[in-house]
């Protein structure tokens, strides 16, 4: 049982949260979403069912807070790797990359992925990753990297549904060679 007492109140709760989504995404990849219940996730994170209820109402509803915190840690993950330097294209391509390896390392086609990728936060997560890559999208244009035929916010939506394609992918590699074809798509007409 972890230890979940901080030094102070507000810690104390991040804390209760933070082990209350890690559990649970545990027993419900262990065990499977219908078989998992709130007195079982209570007692795996060690603290009692109505202190469990003050923070969430029911599995679903941890489910989807612990895909929020999964997406904003990506989208931290992405932000860190634009902000490394490099030319418009590159940093373009650097977080085209990180993106990639990102879906083809998460879980997919498990009952917790199902559980997750669905309801209105995910649509809200899509929106953001769309603003994210079209700003970059945009900058590699404004320098000539990328084509100016095409509306950067259409580039990003083909950028993200060409590289979902990496979650099939058998490895790291093949994903980054999905990022260089879908590179190519993005290169000025000749």
């Amino acid at each position: 049982m972890p230890k979940l007492w901080t030094d102070t109140i507000e810690e104390h709760r991040r804390a209760v949260r933070d082990a209350t989504l890690d559990t649970t995404a545990a027993l419900v990849a262990e065990h499977g979403l219908a078989s998992v219940t709130m007195s079982q996730i209570a007692a795996e994170t060690g603290i009692g069912r109505a202190t469990l209820y003050k923070y969430f109402p029911d599995v679903e509803a941890i489910l989807t807070a612990w895909h929020q915190r999964q997406v904003a840690r990506h989208l931290s993950q992405l932000a860190t790797v634009r902000d490394q330097g490099g030319s418009a294209g590159e940093r373009l391509k650097s977080v085209l990359t990180a993106y990639a390896i990102i879906t083809h390392n998460r879980p997919h086609g498990t009952e917790l992925a199902a559980a997750v990728h669905r309801g209105e936060h995910l649509a809200g997560a899509q929106r953001q990753l769309l603003g994210f890559l079209q700003d970059l999208i945009a900058d590699a244009a404004n320098t000539g990297e990328v084509r100016v035929d095409v509306p950067p916010a259409e580039l990003a939506t083909y950028c993200v549904h060409a590289l979902q394609a990496a979650s099939s992918l058998p490895s790291e590699a093949a994903a980054r060679r999905l990022v260089t074809v879908t590179l190519a798509g993005l290169r000025p007409p000749r």
